[in-house]
């Protein structure tokens, strides 16, 4: 019996056109380490799989193809030992003749999960791949899903190939992370009924990764979980930061010197202050490694508000990555029941925040959507100038510039009660909107909206200078 696939219905809508449609597809599944893309794919096809294989990390050819016999005698139902092939290419001749041996009356699919383990230098896995594709599955009635957590490879050595594979993927899904409502909705399925403060707690720290939300026990607090499973040295994410990176690049010093700097700065870096602060080299090979950071899903990228030279902001958005390097790393040798502690510091307080708009930007069409400007064009980016001795410095890390003449400028505030805008915050709110006002020359009407856990405490300065007033229950 297949287990429950929560959310993912607009990819499961994908695989199941690929099975319904009448020509042969090739489809490329990629995403992050532990993000679901194999339980996806074996729970949506269930029975149509007829042929499925893994590669073996770090493994040998003879081993990847000793370990594609066995794979194949399952499929042939053979009660005699395969030899094993000398070579992919004669591996796929074998898979081959052994498809028109069963002679499927229905669609059928081939599976071929962490490719990039597969295709490893000098095996000329993806040149027998490619052939086996033009020569014959692209002519049969198949669907062939390949898939790998290291996205940036699957995307240039696959998706964007420019040999044998070239334009031959006919459905590219990227598979990411659970929303705040799918983890609840996960969450809940798993009989762990937690109240949706003590859910953005949980997500702070382990991300929207299934397979770290597995790993929760109902009858604990999300603090009881979250010390549990990252700061006992038996907990299961204890040293899964190192695993992570190094399991998806190799030789993943920079990846993870990258990570570690853009930590440091809460409304991101640019490429020259990334390159300065985290003591990188410039060139071609810091452009790949961010490429395969921003594809892996652990930064984003965004343009900064009304810039002439459109220069990228890097923004670390993996909140396990945020969790550890703010708080794991720092206390691995205090043992277990150290969460309760750290949670009442200046440095929980710094991170909260941090992780708390990282969130908010992962769900910004959720929030146009409680706005009521879905259908309204309008572009989220960020507002950040420098003060001198004659202009007072301005930083705003989330707006909205709509096309409808609007400017919705944002204030995201994680608090464990209704947050109390006093008579001296609402004075730098509205000096604030002038500095903007002035150094934009924007002449759109701008407003304040705040994004708050519990919301605002009515007053006078919540009703003049707050246009709307989001909650959590808007993010899910």
């Amino acid at each position: 019996m297949a287990s429950k696939i929560i959310g993912r219905k607009e990819e499961q809508a994908i695989l199941q056109k690929a099975l319904r449609s009448d020509e042969a597809e090739l489809v490329a599944v990629t995403g992050r380490r532990r993000v679901g893309k194999t339980f996806l794919i074996t729970n949506t096809y269930q029975s149509d799989i007829v042929f499925e294989m893994i590669g073996i990390q770090n493994g040998s050819l003879a081993q990847q193809l000793q370990n594609f016999t066995d794979q194949l005698s399952q499929t042939m139902r053979s009660p005699l030992s395969l030899k094993t092939p000398n070579s992919w290419a004669e591996a796929f001749r074998m898979l081959r003749e052994a498809i028109l041996a069963q002679a499927y009356t229905s669609k059928k699919v081939l599976f071929f999960d962490e490719l990039p383990w597969l295709a490893t230098q000098k095996s000329d896995f993806l040149a027998a791949f490619g052939y086996f594709w033009n020569s014959w599955a692209s002519r049969q009635n198949l669907v062939i899903v390949i898939c790998g957590s290291a996205a940036s490879w699957m995307i240039q050595q696959v998706v964007n190939d420019k040999g044998g594979l070239h334009n031959r993927i006919t459905r590219h899904l990227r598979l990411d992370p659970f929303t705040l409502a799918e983890t609840e909705e996960y969450l809940h399925h798993r009989e762990a009924h937690f109240d949706r403060y003590q859910i953005v707690q949980l997500y702070m720290s382990l991300g929207g990764i299934p397979h770290y939300l597995k790993e929760i026990e109902p009858s604990k607090s999300a603090i009881q979980n979250i010390d549990a499973l990252c700061f006992s040295s038996k907990g299961a994410l204890f040293g899964e930061f190192n695993r992570l990176y190094t399991s998806l690049f190799d030789k993943a010093d920079t990846h993870i010197a990258i990570v570690r700097t853009l930590a440091q700065k809460r409304q991101g870096m640019t490429r020259a202050e990334l390159i300065e602060k985290g003591k990188l080299s410039n060139g071609g090979g810091l452009t790949n490694i961010l490429e395969e950071l921003l594809h892996s899903g652990f930064i984003a990228e965004y343009f900064p508000f009304d810039k002439k030279k459109k220069e990228k902001i890097y923004r670390l958005c993996d909140e396990f990555s945020l969790f550890f390097l703010y708080f794991i790393e720092p206390n691995k040798q205090q043992g277990a029941n150290i969460w309760q502690h750290l949670s009442q510091t200046a440095t929980y307080k710094t991170w909260s925040g941090y992780a708390f708009e990282g969130i908010c930007m992962k769900h910004i069409e959720k929030i146009k959507h409680n706005l009521g400007i879905s259908g309204i064009f309008s572009a989220a980016s960020s507002f950040h100038k420098k003060g001198t001795s004659e202009e007072e410095g301005l930083q705003i890390d989330l707006l909205l510039d709509r096309n409808d003449h609007n400017i919705n400028l944002f204030e995201i505030k994680f608090y464990n009660q209704p947050y109390l805008i006093t008579k001296e915050y609402a004075e730098q709110l509205r000096k604030r909107m002038h500095i903007f006002q002035q150094q934009t020359k924007s002449k759109k009407h701008i407003t304040w909206i705040f994004i708050t856990t519990f919301g605002l405490t009515p007053n006078a300065y919540t009703s003049s200078l707050v246009l709307r007033d989001l909650t959590l229950d808007d993010l899910f």
